[in-house]
């Protein structure tokens, strides 16, 4: 896709998501639950906010097959239009020489991704050679985003990162997507939540606790907003409200254009947000490291359900028609009903769930510590695909091809 061509795209982009009906109230949870699932007909706590402005639905709008962690605006990891199903061949193998945290995005017919030592590379879809790489000399533990060109890529403290330097400075890097030539930088905390771009704003999140909102064309800050604590996730959007969590133990509702508050609520357990959340069905969907999965109405931050699992949550929720699916430490992967989180199945994969879900064709992946990836029927949770290596989120994918992120390798897949 051309340049102009990618900035029309861009404008209808605003002009898709630029409105959307939300509402005026937001709910602090104050009940701790037990276990199992749980409704909010428990007290609660309301503050009443003024109205946002008025905005239009519709679906999250892609300008590329996989421009973003969670593949859409949304962060659903379940991004429509893609019919591939396995079994599946290999026609390529990429080795990264260190640890893959999170999966490539898609954009150009090439896959970019950073490994753990501070390496981005960009690499022809097709082939899996590498068109150009950067070597920063920071870790790297977040996925980039690519829009009109550009590829936004967070940095971390210094390699080798084995023991964080919480305050020193880390980095959100603008890269020329066609060239690997940079463009800017913007000096912030340490930076591990994979970007956003919507409404000419780039979203990102910073160990100090900040959520930062940037013009793409000036790189300069358009507001910031300080949570109580660490912002490691990503944001997700939807209706002209960003949303994220922090290490606070609370998930924030923000104005897009503004960083006014929303909402915002409490993990009722005392935990943190780590995951990116990802918005369905009217809700916003995040995991928590107090073993439960929230479920809270996007529009006032009021409580809809929460499920408990037998691990912490690190995992990103899939969110698939209305099936919400997120793996725990305790090694199962959950299939709640994403509007009650009653339980539909689950599944034990024999190692520690840490990274997200992806549901493509019918078809949920997931992938596991113990350096596994599983490809299980949706509906059922049948399992119809292995494949042996995986770490994190297990994989990407366009119209013709799968990407799955090893350990330390990258691979081209197609059907058979």
């Amino acid at each position: 896709m051309s340049r102009r061509l990618r900035a029309v795209a861009s404008a209808l982009l605003f002009l898709a998501l630029a409105g959307g009906g939300v509402g005026l109230a937001y709910v602090i949870d104050r009940v701790v639950f037990g276990g199992g699932n749980v409704s909010a007909s428990a007290t609660t706590a309301v503050v009443t906010v003024a109205p946002p402005p008025a905005t239009t639905g519709g679906p999250p709008v892609r300008e590329e097959p996989w421009p973003l962690f969670g593949g859409d605006l949304r962060r659903t990891n379940a991004p429509a239009g893609v019919a591939l199903r396995p079994p599946f061949r290999k026609l390529w193998t990429l080795l990264a020489g260190s640890l893959l945290e999170f999966p490539p995005v898609i954009a150009y017919n090439r896959l970019y991704f950073g490994s753990n030592a501070g390496v981005l590379r960009a690499v022809d879809v097709l082939t899996g050679e590498v068109a150009w790489e950067k070597r920063f000399g920071r870790c790297i533990a977040a996925s980039p985003a690519v829009s009109d060109g550009v590829l936004y890529q967070p940095l971390m403290d210094p390699a080798p990162c084995s023991q964080h330097d919480e305050q020193a400075p880390g980095f959100l890097v603008a890269l020329d997507a066609d060239t690997g030539k940079r463009l800017w930088r913007f000096r912030a905390g340490v930076d591990e939540s994979p970007p956003l771009v919507a409404r000419g704003m780039v979203f990102f999140g910073t160990w100090d606790g900040k959520v930062y909102a940037l013009d793409a064309k000036t790189h300069k800050p358009v507001w910031t907003y300080q949570t109580g604590d660490k912002v490691k996730g990503g944001a997700a959007y939807a209706r002209g409200t960003i949303y994220v969590g922090s290490y606070d133990g609370k998930l924030y509702a923000l104005d897009a254009a503004t960083g006014s508050l929303r909402w915002e609520a409490a993990a009722t357990s005392g935990g943190d947000f780590y995951a990116t959340p990802a918005v369905a069905r009217g809700k916003v969907f995040a995991g928590s490291t107090d073993r439960n999965v929230y479920a809270f109405d996007a529009a006032s931050g009021r409580l809809a359900w929460s499920h408990r699992t037998g691990g912490f949550v690190y995992s990103a929720v899939a969110a698939w028609k209305k099936t919400v699916y997120v793996g725990s430490y305790d090694g199962k992967l959950y299939a709640l009903d994403a509007d009650t989180g009653e339980e539909r199945w689950t599944f034990d994969a024999g190692g520690e769930i840490s990274g997200a879900a992806v549901v493509l064709a019918g078809i949920v992946y997931v992938s596991t510590l113990a350096r596994k990836t599983f490809a299980l029927e949706a509906k059922t949770g049948k399992q119809v695909w292995a494949f042996p290596d995986g770490q994190y989120t297990p994989l990407v994918a366009d119209g013709e091809r799968v990407y799955l992120t090893g350990y330390a390798r990258v691979y081209g897949l197609e059907p058979r």
